[in-house]
């Protein structure tokens, strides 16, 4: 399973990379900048709300910001267009960060679905800022001096190193102590505060990490289309639109927000091309397709294909007693491809107990890794008491020869009885040497 996810990565990295070089029409790069873009935020509002399952509906607030920073200091640096605005992405990042910085204290003052709200409030807010600006209407962005053949390769390419380093941080949130405490916020916060967690402190810096992804494509997306205004920095479709791009791909996961944003962006743009900028065809759109998936894929199309994938992978390897399936069954399969251990017909008391579970398990390709696992802590070594020892084990050394017998003495004669001298010490005690002693007894 491992092979195939790697070998499946490095064709999509290969494929991504070559993309605008196989396919240089103006229209489909487009598409594929926009998807890149809707990705790398949706992954920064998934880093935050698909582990502590804080749900946020107003990123939006960063998408905006992020695009009137990059204008700003454009404007106050006097910097023309070409590759320098797009060296100022980490930059503008980092001031999206200290700005959510308070923002986020306020929010994350409360819990759940009080925080949804606060969050729609926040952006409210945040998005008069452009009222109190000068240019309140309209900023232009530098152009820059590219020509039409080669004008999209430049963002796409940047577009995807922002992706990347999204997903870079994402999985390295996810590999450490850090993601893991964010995890314990989302399955019980207060269990999470209660194991001496600093709870309130690693909810805020998930939100400073999702914010600067955010804005970072939101300024991206700004010098793209080289205007900017209120309207269109502060979208309220954006706060649906990652939202729904998240839970369709899958929350919580590294794949979700591609999966989510690769199909929902591409159809959206269709939409837009074939029946122009309807009002509100987005949010129908996104209204739609989330509807759908909670109702018949609630876990999203990401955790669903993976668990086809493993399904599948466990047909092609064989249930290890020489059945096979057919190919059809992949489609019912569940996570795991459950086999009977017993024969139909038979109790646990029929098979025997962990001895004669050993052949099947071990010879079964098809068993689970946890199983294994549970196998193997049951043979594991485990305290047991001296006195439940047999001489007829040879590995048994200084144990009792019967409990009945009443020369025996450090140890109980009988279940009962007085006992003559003292308690032995239990000690460790293999599983396979307590099943002789029993047999002894």
């Amino acid at each position: 399973m491992k092979i195939l996810q790697r070998v499946g990565f490095l064709t999509l990295l290969a494929f991504s990379i070559v993309f605008p070089l196989l396919f240089s029409d103006a229209v489909t790069t487009t598409v594929a900048i926009f998807t890149l873009i809707i990705m790398t935020a949706a992954t920064g509002w998934n880093l935050f709300a698909g582990s502590t399952r804080y749900l946020s509906l107003g990123h939006a607030m960063f998408y905006g910001l992020g695009a009137y920073i990059l204008a700003g200091i454009c404007q106050i640096g006097h910097i023309e267009g070409g590759a320098w605005p797009l060296f100022l992405l980490p930059i503008v990042g980092l001031i999206t960060g200290l700005c959510a910085l308070p923002l986020g204290w306020i929010a994350l003052q409360t819990k759940r679905f009080t925080f949804m709200v606060i969050t729609i409030a926040i952006f409210s807010l945040v998005s008069l800022f452009p009222n109190f600006l000068p240019q309140a209407s309209a900023m232009f962005l530098p152009i820059p001096p590219w020509s039409g053949d080669t004008f999209n390769i430049p963002f796409y390419y940047a577009a995807l190193l922002l992706l990347f380093s999204s997903l870079l941080v994402a999985w390295a949130v996810r590999s450490s102590k850090f993601g893991l405490c964010l995890l314990a916020i989302g399955d019980d916060e207060d269990r999470a505060l209660g194991l001496g967690n600093k709870v309130a402190l690693h909810k805020l810096t998930a939100w400073i990490i999702s914010a600067i992804f955010v804005g970072m494509a939101g300024a991206l997306n700004a010098y793209y289309l080289g205007v900017l205004d209120p309207t269109s920095a502060f979208e309220r479709s954006v706060n649906v639109a990652l939202p729904a791009t998240v839970f369709i791909g899958g929350i919580g996961t590294l794949t979700g927000p591609l999966l989510g944003a690769l199909f929902t962006v591409p159809l959206q743009q269709y939409l837009t091309l074939q029946y122009g900028n309807i009002q509100g065809l987005d949010l129908i759109l996104y209204g739609v397709l989330l509807l759908l998936v909670i109702l018949f894929l609630p876990q999203g199309v990401g955790p669903v294909l993976r668990k086809r994938m493993f399904a599948a992978v466990q047909v092609f390897k064989g249930t290890g007693q020489g059945q096979t399936l057919a190919a059809s069954d992949i489609l019912g399969a569940s996570a795991f491809v459950a086999h009977p251990i017993f024969p139909y017909g038979s109790t646990r008391d029929d098979v025997g107990s962990v001895w004669g579970l050993e052949g099947i398990v071990r010879s079964s390709n098809s068993v689970p890794l946890s199983m294994k696992r549970g196998y193997d802590s049951m043979k594991a070594p485990r305290l047991i008491p001296l006195a439940h020892e047999g001489d007829g084990d040879p590995r048994s050394t200084g144990s009792l020869k019967k409990l009945d017998d009443p020369n025996t003495t450090g140890s109980l004669r009988k279940f009962g009885e007085t006992a003559t001298g003292s308690f032995k010490i239990s000690r460790l005690v293999p599983l396979s040497q307590e099943r002789t002693g029993d047999n002894a007894l």
